[in-house]
């Protein structure tokens, strides 16, 4: 773990491109209802756990979740005897987390919220989380500055971003490949680089802390990952129902290759380690 210098700047190229933000974000969403999230979402319960530890989360606390799926770190949260609100603009995926948290008799808020125009009061919550959510909003300009606005001085947000190096990065550029992303979009895995970071949340921040992890998806081969992947993880849903089936089986090949090469497990069953970056930030005093 080691602080950023928040006084860094970001060298992105730019473009002139002016994505359409609204249709955008319109197809995300219908992206995300797609398949069924919570299938895979339930399989990451460890990072948000892993994320309330980093974040050294306080019984007490007013906690916001944005970007929540189906509740991952909204349940870390709650377990610790936080006060937490849990907010997604996928309906669907808020009655899941609802299901989790009164299976386990947990005292939950959830709202649907869009993690672009959070529908509260700035300096509200002592602690903002998003756990591979607010990564994938068009405008990456937004989210960021609603966290900040809603945390509270002194207050943190936590996050875990996957990489552009790790798999799942690398899983989006093959499918980019296929189904290429609006023009003048940026990359969702700029989230999980420490300059983008820094350019998105620097100046408002006190201090940005990122340490680089792994979650290691655990499945019986490729063709099941590649299956349960392909029935309910929307982005990968969406794409295959895009594409003819030439295109299909070539996509298959592509992923199933991107697995082997990235499965530390042997031939007996499939492990991959897929990086993502945990960073907690605390907003100025």
């Amino acid at each position: 773990m080691h602080a950023l210098n928040t006084s860094a700047v970001c060298d992105e190229a730019t473009t002139s491109a002016q994505p359409d933000f609204a249709a955008i974000k319109a197809r995300q969403q219908a992206t995300w209802a797609s398949g069924d999230f919570a299938v895979i979402g339930t399989t990451l319960q460890i990072v948000g756990e892993m994320l309330a530890e980093a974040i050294d989360l306080r019984a007490g606390e007013r906690v916001l979740d944005i970007a929540a799926g189906n509740g991952n770190a909204t349940l870390a949260a709650a377990r610790r005897f936080a006060h937490v609100t849990s907010t997604d603009y996928v309906p669907t995926l808020l009655d899941k987390g609802r299901m989790r948290a009164q299976a386990e008799g947990l005292s939950v808020a959830f709202e649907v919220a869009d993690a672009e125009a959070l529908p509260f009061d700035d300096n509200s919550f002592d602690v903002v989380l998003s756990t591979f959510g607010a990564m994938f909003t068009p405008d990456h300009t937004r989210p960021a500055s609603e966290m900040m606005r809603v945390a509270k001085r002194g207050g943190r947000i936590g996050m875990a971003n996957w990489t552009p190096e790790g798999f799942i990065g690398q899983l989006f550029k093959i499918i980019g490949g296929y189904v290429p992303p609006p023009a003048g979009l940026q990359s969702p895995a700029l989230w999980g680089t420490e300059p983008h970071l820094v350019a998105l949340f620097g100046a408002e921040a006190a201090d940005i802390r990122c340490v680089r992890r792994h979650f290691n998806m655990r499945y019986e081969s490729s063709a099941h990952w590649l299956q349960v992947f392909r029935d309910f993880y929307g982005p990968v849903h969406r794409a295959f129902a895009a594409l003819d089936t030439m295109k299909a089986a070539e996509l298959e090949r592509e992923i199933i290759g991107l697995l082997e090469r990235c499965n530390v497990a042997g031939p007996s069953s499939l492990v991959v380690p897929s990086e993502y970056m945990e960073v907690v930030i605390v907003k100025r005093a």
